[in-house]
């Protein structure tokens, strides 16, 4: 097949397809699938084995050379529905959901069917009956269908296990991006000892005879075999986050973690490296601590707008740091990386990254992203784009979900491989940053918006606030969720199958194998009643990168006023350019006030201690005991320093 190139036109890129991807003869015995997916290989009208991106480039649009394709199911009872619309554009290919609702990942689509031991909701307690049923109906629907399958490996070679997927070769957008997220063998490249550890199945019609049109995915874990059942077509919660939840459950074997993290090396105008770990439940902004600071066009940094003054604050900073990008939202946390030096080593567990693009709205907003993915140099998956056939899918041209709302959630999944800068090594991590969505907080209307531009936290409140993970506001990559809700330890949570307390302990370990750590609190899009977006974060960046691992003194840093939230920031300074203190301490805000403050800091004990309750198990780390009834006893800042002491 022709290699790709963006500058060549649509009918250059479908050239060659005479030698269409079934013609080489391929075998689907060479991956060594079990029984039950053998069976259903040998029984399917036809196999379609893809060997690279670019064979599932074509056939994500029928592999006969047309621009557009609909993935269209027919249903018992149901009639013909139509699941997603693509089209192959100049830079990849772009796919849209009818429905508003699949273009975002429901957090409550996990449901477990095997009797290991397990937090999570089991199907036949939500669905009241016995998954064997459903499972031996999804075989049978498979065994009708013309499929497509590849190998790939979940993680890292060494740090993983081989899977496969096994999908209706309509769908060849979904297996794009599960080849683009997790990578694909080739199939020349297949070794004879290949054995599936994990089987992802994509069953969409099922998602409207069985679940009501809502997105389902069942993990059923075996002792030799973790399958995955994908009842839709959003990859968000089984093609990225279902093998997410593979990766955690071997970590959990293991004795390891896979963190939900964002991780990037930051070089100073004096060559200075500090590297940063940005975890965070989703829209917590893993992302977008690999972007530079946004500036405006006379290239200072809005640092807020009050919201009842309507007055706005900038910082000048003339020159920001170099970012050297490792990792986007998983990183591999395993025993085989670490130096015995005290601090986390990590390398990213995906082959491309699921970047959300909400806040691109217009041309000039992020110019080394826009031109990575309109001119890039491999094929992209564009989720939630507005993009004409045979057109360049741009990433600000957002679909809509009703006239003038656009959707929140539009995505690109971008290869590392084309990332500039990108570290391919593992990396040594300095500072371990947690990012908060937090809505705005004024005396009229106080909420746990209290949250500094960021906070230095002892690690016994920073294991607390990965335990806890708030969701936060307007969380734009998920279905819309009422109040104030939690991800959970580690914020990968809603990915893990098995244990809150196993999870909480192997994060406790981690902190504790590793204490040459800095920790830092971030929130974005409000500071009190400042509208700051993701400013804190990368201020934050800028100014720790300066600072080296040089520490706080007794006059930069204070107890915050709510203990929670560990030491607040007394005074800033980047560059020379102060920081105003309401900015870093939230209660010295005319708009804000300590009464506000204080029932914003009510609002978060509240919130911790119903998450932290569910952790009242015997086997939870004594250590980890003592640390949660220390926020239950409304310990101080030096409680929790006593606890694991900072180094």
């Amino acid at each position: 097949m022709n290699q790709y190139n963006p500058s060549e036109t649509i009918d250059v890129l479908t050239e060659g397809l005479g030698d269409k991807i079934g013609a080489e003869q391929r075998n689907w015995q060479k991956y060594n699938p079990p029984n039950e997916t053998a069976g259903v290989l040998a029984a399917a009208p036809s196999v379609t084995i893809a060997s690279s991106v670019n064979e599932l480039v074509e056939l994500a649009c029928g592999a006969d050379g047309r621009d557009t394709f609909e993935v269209v199911f027919d249903t018992p009872n149901k009639g013909r529905i139509l699941e997603a619309e693509v089209a192959r554009v100049r830079n990849g290919i772009a796919a849209n959901y009818p429905e508003p609702y699949m273009r975002r990942r429901d957090p409550d689509c996990m449901v477990i069917s095997d009797d290991r031991p397990t937090n999570k909701p089991r199907f036949a307690e939500q669905f009241g009956y016995d998954f064997k049923e459903l499972r031996t109906e999804t075989f049978e629907w498979l065994k009708t269908q013309p499929l497509a399958i590849f190998g790939f490996i979940a993680g890292q070679q060494g740090m993983g296990e081989d899977a496969l997927v096994v999908a209706p070769d309509n769908c060849g957008f979904f297996a794009l991006g599960l080849a683009l997220l997790q990578g694909i063998v080739a199939y020349e490249d297949i070794p004879d000892t290949f054995r599936p550890k994990s089987i992802i199945y994509v069953a969409p019609p099922f998602r409207h005879t069985h679940f009501d049109g809502k997105q389902i995915v069942v993990h059923h874990r075996g002792m030799e075999l973790h399958e995955i059942f994908s009842y839709n077509l959003y990859p968000g919660p089984s093609a990225k986050k279902g093998i997410y939840g593979v990766l955690i459950g071997q970590g959990e074997r293991e004795g390891w973690v896979t963190a939900h993290c964002s991780t990037v090396q930051v070089v100073t105008p004096y060559d200075n490296i500090v590297t940063i770990m940005h975890e965070g439940a989703s829209g917590g902004g893993k992302s977008e601590m690999l972007e530079q600071a946004h500036r405006n066009s006379e290239g200072r940094l809005l640092l807020g707008e009050n919201l009842i003054t309507g007055e706005r604050r900038h910082l000048e900073i003339p020159r920001s740091c170099r970012l050297l990008p490792v990792t986007d939202d998983m990183a591999l946390c395993h025993p085989s990386l670490q130096d015995g030096e005290q601090k986390i080593r990590v390398t990213d567990a995906e082959d491309a990254w699921f970047v959300r693009v909400n806040h691109i709205t217009h041309y000039g907003t992020d110019v080394p992203l826009e031109r990575m993915t309109a001119q890039p140099g491999e094929p992209l998956l564009f989720l939630n784009i507005d993009a004409a056939p045979s057109s360049r899918a741009l990433i600000w041209e957002h679909i809509q979900d009703s006239p003038g709302v656009p959707c929140p959630n539009p995505r690109v999944i971008v290869p590392r491989s084309i990332v500039p800068d990108i570290v391919k090594e593992p990396v040594t991590v300095d500072v371990r940053s947690f990012g908060v969505r937090t809505p705005p907080c004024t005396r009229e209307a106080p909420s746990y918006g209290i949250i500094g531009l960021f906070h230095v936290l002892p690690p016994a409140m920073a294991w607390l606030w990965r335990l806890v993970a708030p969701r936060g506001h307007a969380n734009p990559s998920i279905v819309d969720t009422i109040g104030m809700t939690s991800e959970g330890v580690g914020s990968y949570w809603p990915f893990a199958t098995g244990r809150r307390v196993d999870q909480a302990n192997l994060l406790l370990q981690q902190f504790l194998d590793h204490t040459r750590m800095r920790y830092i609190l971030c929130p974005n899009q409000h500071v009190g009643a400042w509208k700051v977006d993701f400013m804190p974060q990368w201020i934050a960046r800028e100014y720790l990168a300066r600072r080296g691992n040089a520490q706080f003194k007794s006059d930069q840093v204070r107890p915050a006023r709510c203990p929670l939230l560990g030491y607040a920031i007394y005074q800033l300074a980047v560059e020379g350019r102060s920081i105003a203190r309401w900015f870093l301490q939230v209660d010295t805000q005319p708009e804000v006030g300590e009464e506000a403050y204080d029932q914003g800091a009510q609002m978060l004990y509240d919130f911790f201690r119903t998450c932290l309750a569910d952790f009242n198990e015997s086997d939870l780390d004594p250590l980890g005991q003592q640390i949660i009834e220390c926020c239950f006893d409304g310990g101080t800042v030096q409680d929790y320093e006593a606890l694991i002491p900072s180094r």
